[in-house]
């Protein structure tokens, strides 16, 4: 079995609707497979979360027109209309609820992960695979490695001198991690495509690291640091400044 494959029959593994011989041919894929195990883990979560959204109950108004209509009389062409307005209504509004609670766990959970990739290059002093204090050193470090290309700036006359670059990876997918200082902390900026998700500034503080997040064209931008929270803002519109 390969990716392709696999992916026609991943929402019938999911639901174990598969017989025996195909659902083993499915283990076995995966078992090989980091690709597939992400597709599989990712429609597993959506599932959660989908089970975890609350039952909307038909509206009261709704309820209420549909019991008094006389059971032999017509339905005509607006009181259908009406209904179908209602309930379209209802449905819009729990997929703008459900969309929202999906894009925050999202969002969360992705900035976890970079500041997990962060203190992961701290502790295992990986910090570097190109070490420059020159943008025109690390960014052009990058061709052929990523299919895009990050924005990096030298900022020393902002107090955040630029000290190298790395590959990395956010969430399962390659990642340009920029390195700057400021004194003894050290931010890295993780930078990737945002893969059409619309654009969200995110802001927080997780085991003591502060976290930022912003776009910028087509990219999407995560720097962490154990910088205040003051500093690390400043850092930000210093970045944006010198890149857009």
């Amino acid at each position: 079995m390969n990716c392709h494959e696999f992916e026609r029959i991943l929402d019938a593994y999911v639901d174990d609707e598969l017989d025996p011989a195909d659902a083993a041919a499915a283990a076995d894929h995966i078992e090989g497979c980091a690709a597939c195990r992400r597709r599989l883990a990712s429609r597993e979560s959506l599932g959660r979360l989908v089970r975890s959204v609350p039952y909307h109950a038909a509206p009261a108004r709704l309820r209420t027109a549909i019991a008094s209509a006389p059971r032999r009389s017509r339905i005509t062409p607006t009181a259908l209309a009406a209904a179908a307005v209602v309930l379209l209504a209802a449905t819009l509004g729990g997929a703008a609820g459900f969309r929202a609670r999906q894009t925050s766990q999202a969002t969360a959970a992705v900035a976890e992960n970079v500041v997990n990739q962060h203190v992961s290059a701290l502790m295992r002093d990986r910090l570097f695979d190109v070490r420059s204090s020159n943008e025109h050193t690390v960014k052009p470090w990058y061709q052929g490695k990523l299919d895009f290309s990050p924005p990096v700036a030298d900022l020393t006359s902002a107090d955040f001198p630029l000290i190298g670059g790395r590959l990395d990876s956010v969430a399962g997918r390659p990642a340009a991690a920029l390195v700057y200082q400021r004194r003894e902390h050290v931010i890295n900026v993780f930078v990737l495509p945002t893969a059409g998700r619309a654009a969200i500034v995110d802001e927080r503080s997780i085991r003591g690291f502060q976290e930022r997040h912003w776009t910028q064209k087509d990219l999407s931008l995560w720097a962490v640091s154990d910088l205040n929270d003051r500093e690390l803002h400043d850092f930000v519109r210093a970045f944006e400044s010198a890149t857009h």
